[in-house]
């Protein structure tokens, strides 16, 4: 077929693929069709014409877009090429794209952008000339680049960490003859110069740039101190192939016996089959001086592997997996921890086939013998059968087996157990069934029978049972009536040795339970539960008390009352009831008009005639008053207080007012009465913009008088008012409670403010003792907020004075994207001594007071210059109490994308700082100055 066919035959089914359609190439029919290049999938997203040309033998498919400059989209696995045009040569198996194109790599997150590119995908290779290769780390321009599986190869290659800022010149690039760049873990350069801001300055022979994960990048550590004199730490990764990664662990102590120290930490991705992950930390580092000072000789030694797998079987259901972990854990540790040279091994298997699934477990430790208790038991192995479930009918059936040898804690209850010591080891078996039968045996009724077993034999002799057999016939009748028996038999005996799987204690139980639950006229609901247990004797303290529920819900009533009655000890356990009378629906009419008579017919009965009916919800004869009761008994606690409340509702729910009245029948006597109240205007929100809440109570017992009164208008303002106070105070007492008057705006605005006046009160005396008006003030806008409030102290029976006791200003102000200022003031007043001869003492701290300015031009700032400062100043009886100190930190921050410079000037201490934070790292400091410790360079030793 030759090209012009093609094409017309791709111009006669519509001429485009559209973006969304993805076409497999393997699919596409006769010789149109890309097919497969060995293992790997390639995908047309989008293009315009497909068109198949064969030369020199060679079968070549061109993919293009369409005259406006679209490009072509494919997927190659999972990788995504874009260019304007794409030859496909499927004898070679190669993608030339033609003119500007991009290759995205999914797996390394890369980005190659050139000119001609050539991917090979037999062989999953990749060449072009003047390409350029970025991601998130770093930009690579290449004269000639070719990608390997793992590598990256770039000759007269350019790079730089700096690209991904966008700023022009990069602060620090390189150029090398030939680079070499292993995805996700190094860059090696060969031949290299070091450009500072694009100029060069320095010639390198090899040039090695991590571009590892955080924790994967290489770190050096030098310190010098008593006892262990010069130390050196040194992470150094490194990787094997292209599925491990590692660190090379260095230690150093000058002082110690031995000074070397040596480790490993690395993680691999599938390197054997039947391996999925591998990950292996250790290190062994020389032991530490004893607290004493004195020298310890030898190592400590740290062991971490986890490995994690998959291994197929023919007839399981899926693959049988496992995990093995190795760990000890001895550095950090003293000489005398339990756990010191403890190594601890876990191995678990899983396998499924269609009958059954298994499990496989080990759990030991080598090294000391234990001292202490074993709270996880030793699994030494442990064998787990379980099969699956069996159903016939209504029968089913299911059970677990598992068999070991175990070490764990010793039972306390177990004599035999504990004389062996602390913890002990033994074999078990242990078997486990459920055994369910359910069936109608006649009409409405149902039937179900149960077991449930769990019996573990030891190889001490011992064994625990755990048996349940019971069941259930529930009989329903009239639809809304039942009636049920229910019987359980329940024994659990026997002593583990092991206190992990020990039984709480002997039972030996047969509870008869008969329930009913029936609805003897309409509205009214009863329930009736009572249980007996057949073994115990029938005033034993274990049987369970009668329970009735009784329920009305028909209007005007709704009621309902609970009572438990022990009929073995012939006491009332507890009672309570709550009633509730009333009707709003009670004063509307239902009219269901009159019917005439309709005479048989040869399909339908003959229908009488039916007058006109007039039904009302309820007799009840007030519509908006609700009366409610409530009240308790307990056998152990007696009487708790009867509650009668009266609610009188308006035609509009919001308006309400009740009263209530609450007795105390222990006393008895009256023990409190309250109201509560609620109105709204509802007219029009304009006209009749206010809404009003009260609420008051008065404690007859205290006696004490609580209350709070609001009043809102339009939803934005509020006068309120509250107190609580004691009716009868004590003679000494020079208060007797507070009473507050506030009026403001409605709390949950952007802008709030609030006033409030009161305090302390003495009702004795009929007057406030130390008033106050507090106002605050907050306001909040899109990078601005502002929080003041100030509290005046006013005249009052044992305040003279009228001054300021308290005012806070905390403020947060942006100025666009290039200022910003925050800071909090409190100023305070207190006073000590007596009238008139007492001292006032203020005081002023700024907590603290910060400026920010962003320093250079472009989108982002190239530098910050901060200032803070926090001073608190004391004045006593007007004169400041020691001297002005104005002391600010003032701060520099240097931001590039891939370093940074800090300095800080404290001048309240007087100290110096500078330090520089480089990729992948924390801050290096590079010189403190301070007047009491000097100066100090922490990288040098």
């Amino acid at each position: 077929m030759s090209s012009r066919t093609v094409g017309r035959l791709f111009r006669r089914g519509g001429g485009r693929l559209r973006r969304g359609m993805v076409v497999a190439l393997a699919s596409l029919a006769a010789a149109a069709a890309l097919g497969s290049a060995e293992a790997r999938t390639v995908r047309i997203v989008q293009a315009q014409t497909l068109e198949l040309r064969r030369l020199d033998d060679q079968e070549i498919v061109i993919i293009s877009g369409d005259d406006q400059g679209s490009q072509v989209e494919l997927r190659v696995d999972d990788d995504v090429v874009r260019a304007a045009r794409v030859e496909y040569n499927r004898t070679r198996r190669t993608l030339t794209l033609v003119g500007a194109a991009t290759y995205r790599t999914a797996r390394d997150g890369q980005t190659l952008t050139g000119e001609d590119l050539v991917v090979d995908l037999g062989q999953e290779q990749l060449t072009g000339e003047d390409v350029i290769i970025s991601d998130a780390d770093l930009e690579i321009r290449g004269g000639q680049v070719e990608r390997v599986p793992g590598q990256l190869r770039a000759t007269q290659g350019y790079f730089t960490p700096c690209a991904k800022c966008g700023r022009t010149p990069n602060d620090y690039a390189f150029r090398a003859e030939r680079l070499i760049v292993y995805p996700g873990d190094r860059l090696v350069a060969y031949r290299a110069q070091l450009l500072i801001a694009d100029f060069p300055v320095l010639y390198l022979p090899v040039v090695v740039l991590p571009l590892n994960d955080p924790d994967r990048q290489p770190r050096l550590v030098v310190g010098n101190g008593a006892p262990d004199g010069l130390t050196v730490e040194a992470d150094l990764p490194f990787s094997v192939g292209t599925s491990t990664l590692g660190t090379t662990l260095l230690r150093y102590y000058e002082n110690r016996d031995p000074s070397i120290g040596l480790g490993v930490s690395l993680r691999s991705y599938a390197p054997l089959p039947f391996v999925d992950r591998v990950n292996l930390y250790t290190l062994a580092q020389p032991k530490p001086f004893a607290a004493d000072g004195t020298q310890r000789v030898g190592y400590d030694l740290d062991f971490d592997l986890t490995a994690r797998g998959r291994v197929p079987l023919t007839l399981a259901v899926r693959d049988l997996d496992y995990s093995l972990n190795v760990l000890r854990r001895d550095i950090g540790r003293s000489e005398t921890d339990p756990e010191r040279g403890v190594t601890r091994v876990t191995f678990g298997a899983n396998v499924e086939y269609p009958l059954f699934s298994a499990q496989f477990n080990y759990v030991d430790r080598f090294g000391p013998e234990p001292t202490t208790a074993l709270t996880t038991p030793l699994r030494q192995p442990e064998l787990v059968i379980d099969p699956k479930p069996v159903t016939l009918g209504g029968f089913s059936a299911d059970f677990r087996v598992s068999a070991g040898r175990y070490t764990g804690q010793s039972n306390p209850l177990s004599r035999s157990a504990t004389s062996q010591g602390v913890n002990i080891s033994t074999t078990r078996l242990e078997e486990q069934h459920a055994l369910s039968f359910t069936a109608s045996p006649w009409r409405n009724a149902d039937l179900t029978l149960r077991n449930t077993f769990t019996g573990r034999y030891y190889g001490t002799g011992a064994r625990t049972v755990n048996l349940e057999a019971g069941g259930t016939l529930t009989q329903r009748f009239n639809e809304t009536n039942t009636f049920g028996v229910s019987y359980n038999y329940i024994r659990i005996e026997g002593t583990s040795p092991f206190a992990f799987d020990a039984v709480a204690g002997r039972r030996l139980s047969a509870p008869l339970t008969l329930d009913l639950n029936t609805v003897p006229v309409r509205d009214v609901t009863f329930r009736a539960t009572y249980t007996r247990d057949l073994i115990l004797p029938p005033n034993s303290a274990g049987q369970l008390p009668a329970t009735f529920r009784l329920g009305v819900n028909r209007a005007p009533v709704n009621l309902t009352y609970n009572l438990a009655y022990n009929f073995g000890t012939g006491e009332l356990e507890n009672t309570s009831f709550n009633v509730t009378v009333g009707d709003p629906n009670s004063g509307r009419v239902t009219v269901m008009p009159a019917t005439p008579a309709r005479p048989a017919t040869a399909t339908s009965p003959a229908v009488p005639a039916r007058p006109e009916t007039v039904t009302r919800s309820s007799r009840w004869p007030a519509p908006n008053l609700t009366l409610t009761a409530s009240g308790s008994y307990t056998r152990t606690g007696g009487y708790d207080p009867f509650t009668v409340r009266a609610t009188v509702t308006d035609d509009v729910r919001t308006n309400n007012f009740s009263v209530y009245a609450t007795h105390d029948i222990d006393t008895p006597r009256l023990s409190a009465v309250g109201f509560e109240a609620s109105a709204a205007t509802t007219f029009d929100n304009v006209l009749n913009p206010v809404s009003l809440t009260a609420r008051e109570n008065l404690d007859l017992l205290t006696p004490r008088l609580t209350g709070s009164y609001a009043l809102t208008w339009r939803g934005e303002y509020t006068l309120s008012t509250a107190h609580d106070l004691l009716l009868d105070q004590p003679e000494t007492a020079r208060e007797s409670g507070t009473v507050t008057f506030s009026v403001g705006t409605a709390a949950g605005r952007a802008t709030n403010w609030q006033l409030t006046y009161g305090g302390p009160y003495d009702f004795r005396r009929q007057g406030w003792t130390r008033p106050s008006l507090t106002g605050t003030l907050r306001a909040t806008r899109p990078g601005q907020s502002l929080a003041v409030a100030a509290v005046l102290n006013t005249p009052g029976l044992d305040q003279p004075r009228t001054e300021f006791s308290r005012a806070d200003v905390n403020a947060v102000w942006q100025f666009g994207s290039r200022a910003a200022l925050s800071g909090r003031a409190v100023y305070t007043r207190t006073r000590s001594g007596t009238f008139p001869d007492d001292v006032a003492t203020d005081t002023l701290v700024l907590d603290p007071v910060r400026v920010g300015v962003a320093l250079g031009n472009g989108p982002r700032p190239g530098a910050y210059l901060t200032a803070s400062l926090r001073q608190t100043v004391v004045w006593q009886n007007g004169q400041r109490v020691g001297d002005w100190n104005f002391t600010p930190v003032i701060g520099l921050t240097i931001d590039r994308c891939c370093w940074a410079l800090q300095a800080e000037i404290d001048l309240s201490i007087r100290r110096y700082r500078l330090a520089i934070g480089l990729p992948g790292s924390t801050s290096y400091p590079l010189f403190d100055y301070g007047e009491e410790s000097g100066l100090s360079i922490p990288l040098l030793p």
